[in-house]
């Protein structure tokens, strides 16, 4: 039950994570610029909970040569998912840019654990997890789509799209899919390092020089930084890379308990649930959205749905 409840409130944990980058975005202007912000201070707080559990932030040569290359690309990964979605959104809408990676998290967390890819324990798609993981997307889908649909019938058709669209659905879905694998090889890279706090440092560092390299391309510098300083600007606006790397954290222990797809599962739970509770309430200087029943209802679907996936 402890690593349920434990799937479920790190996917609240991030649902507060994107509300707070949200926020930290709109100061800075660039989106990678906040992301690189976040990714950094997440760091910086592995690495001293790495420092005082280990004792150390290397990775012993040994454990390098023995492991395979695929290991260490986890925080890479997450990096290419964090930035396809920022630039889903112009070509397929808001809607779509939520649906497809979750649509591709759920199918590849499925497949890795029937297949036992990237060394992970064999868990069988049984007829029931199937109808499970078909509900669990359908109360994903009824909850995160179909409010907006249902206020403007034609949102899909009238979203600005540029492009190929069906091009870019694809993108989705395979950055979702990258977003499962990560969670797979951190908590393979976890057993390896014998810590899921040192496998957490090792994703966010790659990750945060991946986006250091990728703010120098595009913004060839970190000027914008400074407008989330200074009077006026709340405390919490630096707390996301904290929430992010207990995120990450909790991936890098979970995935070899429950398997890459509960993993994904009960995260995604409780990352709809904390949404809800930012919208609902305006937490963390959101928009107030109120909760319309149509949501709660794709809820208990969805929480049907993880039901059936858990205990049959």
């Amino acid at each position: 039950m402890l690593p349920i409840t434990i799937g479920i409130a790190i996917g609240v944990i991030v649902s507060f994570q994107t509300a707070v980058n949200s926020r930290l975005r709109h100061f800075i202007g660039s989106p990678y610029q906040a992301s690189l912000v976040s990714f950094t201070i997440g760091t910086l707080f592995l690495a001293i909970m790495t420092f005082v559990s280990q004792h150390t932030l290397l990775v012993a040569p040994n454990v390098i040569a023995t492991q395979p290359w695929w290991l260490w690309i986890g925080g890479l990964l997450g990096v290419i998912f964090l930035t396809a979605n920022i630039l889903l959104f112009p070509h397929i809408g808001a809607v779509q840019t939520a649906i497809m990676p979750i649509l591709g998290q759920v199918v590849m967390g499925a497949i890795i654990d029937n297949f036992g890819w990237f060394h992970a324990d064999r868990q069988p798609l049984t007829l029931t997890k199937f109808v499970g993981l078909l509900l669990a997307l359908a109360g994903i889908l009824i909850t995160v789509a179909l409010p907006g649909l249902l206020h403007k019938r034609h949102q899909l058709a009238t979203e600005k799209s540029t492009g190929n669209p069906f091009i870019w659905r694809l993108i989705g879905v395979f950055t979702g899919a990258l977003g499962a694998t990560q969670t797979t090889i951190n908590g393979r890279l976890g057993l390896a390092l014998h810590s899921a706090i040192h496998a957490a440092f090792i994703s966010f560092l790659i990750g945060t020089l991946g986006l250091l390299v990728i703010v120098l391309i595009v913004n060839h510098g970190l000027t914008e930084i400074r407008r989330a300083t200074g009077h006026g600007k709340p405390w919490w606006l630096w707390i996301g890379g904290l929430l992010g790397a207990i995120f990450v954290l909790g991936n890098a222990y979970l995935a070899p308990i429950l398997g890459t797809g509960q993993t994904v599962v009960f995260a995604l739970l409780g990352q709809i649930t904390g949404g809800l509770l930012v919208d609902q309430f305006g937490l963390l200087g959101a928009q107030r959205k109120p909760v319309a029943g149509i949501q709660l209802l794709g809820l208990a679907v969805l929480i049907v749905g993880v039901m059936l996936i858990r205990l049959f």
